[in-house]
Parts: structure tokens; sequence; C-alpha cells
């Protein structure tokens, strides 16, 4: 099993001690989740807390992920990034490709890409970027960054995107996984079919099986089940020895803890130093004892 810390969108000082601490303390890497902006009047619900409100997020100090995996790579040397999730559909593919570029070159193939799509029909107003087909746009996505990253000429003809042959130059020496967040089927389908791993965004232990269990056998049909994935959940289980061993058996690969329910409005009024506690009850309780 390998263990990620989730900073929780914490003050914005704190992520360096905490990435620092987190690497000291035998966790293999840091999730950040990602949010573009609040807008002041919107209509669509968040599907990912109880009764689907979002106002929770209106004062929540996201900061850029892309941006923050590269400063906190500067300052660790084992640590992996993970993205859970960023939104894909809501941006332009050869850009995405030469940030994601960048960032797996300067952090020496530390860092996993989560993707997902957007929830809110206002992220794609602000983005300027159609509502309609966004599952096709974000397919063909992944297939555009993959092929860009590949360091030879790459072109591009589909349904949404046609692009003329093109080459990055740096690419990253190690492809950069693909990792799918969602529930949802179509989100199920697309990581059996075009991710490298899948990344639950939080359910019960029978229910994660569930999703586990309809990916792999979507991927057999696919014929990619011969292929690395990871599984990537969090949730009760992950704070006990015991617990890790039931996300094992399902089939769980790494698993994501934080301190802070963000979705119940916790307040972040922890210190680095009682954050850093927690980091160490953890590996003494749980990873030492897995």
């Amino acid at each position: 099993m390998k263990y990620n810390y989730h900073h929780g969108m914490c003050p914005a000082d704190q992520y360096v001690p905490l990435s620092i601490g987190a690497e000291e303390r035998g966790f293999d890497g840091v999730t950040m989740p990602e949010s573009i902006c609040y807008p002041k009047e919107a209509t669509s619900q968040y599907p990912y807390n109880a009764d689907g409100s979002r106002e929770f997020l209106e004062s929540v100090p996201f900061i850029e992920p892309l941006l923050l995996s590269a400063h906190l790579a500067a300052v660790t040397t084992k640590l992996t990034f993970t993205t859970s999730v960023v939104k894909l559909a809501i941006r332009q593919p050869a850009i995405a490709a030469k940030q994601l570029s960048s960032l797996a070159v300067l952090s020496n193939n530390r860092f996993k890409f989560g993707v997902g799509i957007s929830p809110w029909e206002e992220d794609f107003e602000i983005a300027q970027i159609p509502w309609a087909k966004r599952g096709k746009r974000m397919d063909e996505m992944v297939e555009i960054i993959r092929g860009l990253m590949g360091g030879d000429y790459f072109g591009y003809k589909g349904e949404i995107f046609d692009m003329p042959e093109i080459k990055l130059c740096p690419v990253p020496s190690q492809p950069v996984p693909f990792l799918i967040g969602g529930h949802s089927k179509p989100a199920l389908k697309r990581a059996a079919l075009l991710g490298d791993g899948w990344i639950a965004a939080g359910a019960d232990l029978a229910t994660t099986k569930s999703y586990i269990d309809e990916i792999n056998t979507l991927r057999k049909e696919f014929g990619r089940d011969h292929l690395p994935f990871e599984m990537s959940a969090m949730g009760a289980e992950a704070f006990s020895a015991d617990g890790i061993r039931q996300l094992e058996d399902i089939g769980v690969t790494e698993v994501t803890v934080g301190f802070r329910n963000v979705y119940e409005q916790e307040p972040d009024d922890k210190s680095v130093a009682e954050k850093l506690a927690m980091m160490d009850w953890y590996a003494n309780e749980v990873i030492a004892k897995v």
C-alpha cells in the first residue's frame, strides 16, 4: 500500500513544512484538489457532500495545483504529487500538455495527473468552453496530451479537436500516469479505457469494492487488464492497520488521508506542529503496523 497525505486546502505557508514532514514520516505522496473560482451566482449542485451544497467552497484557499506541485517538488526528493482532481475538460490540450511536460521534467517524474470533468456548468462558462460534449472533449484531450508528451511530432483529428502536427521539448523520460476520478458510469468506463488508475471521491468499503470490480471487469473487456493500474481511495478504513488490510483485499493500491473534513466545514485551525503530530500518530499506528 502507498500512502498520500492530503493537505486539505491549508494556509499557503503550511504546504512546504507539511510536505517535508510527510516525506520524513514515510508518506509516499501528497494530493491536492482544484477549484478555479467561486461564481457569485450558480445553479449547479456539488456532488461530493451529502446535501449537494457548495457554499463551504466560497472562502476555501485553493492554490493552483500544478504550480503548487512544482513548488513542493523543489523542496522534496521522493514525494509524488497527485491532483485530485484537475478539471481537464475546461482546458486547451496543447497548453495543458506543455504545462504537464514541464512539471514532470522539473519534478523528475514525480507527478501523477488526476483528472475529471467539472460538475459545475459555470466552470465551462468562465473558461469559455462548451458544456456540451464535455465527456468526449476530455477523452480526446487525454489522447492528445499523451501523444504530445511522446517526444515526436503529433497531430490529431477527432470529433472535437483538429490539431496539426507539433512537437514539444522537453518531454518527460517516463509517461505521466493519468488517474481518472469519479463514480459515474462514464467515469468508471473512462478510467478502464483510458486511465492508468482511478481515484475514488469517497465511499464506504462495499461501494468502493463495487466500483473497483466494475473497473476491473471493463479493463478485461477492453483488453487492458494486463497493464499496470492504480486504485486510489480514501475513507474511515484508511485510519487503522486492519482497515488498510481491508482496502488491500478489495484491490486498493494507495490511500489518501487527511485529518480534517472540509465537506463538513471543519475549521483549519491546527498549527504545523499539531498537524505533524497527527502525521506522527499515523506513521506509528498505521503505516508501521501494516
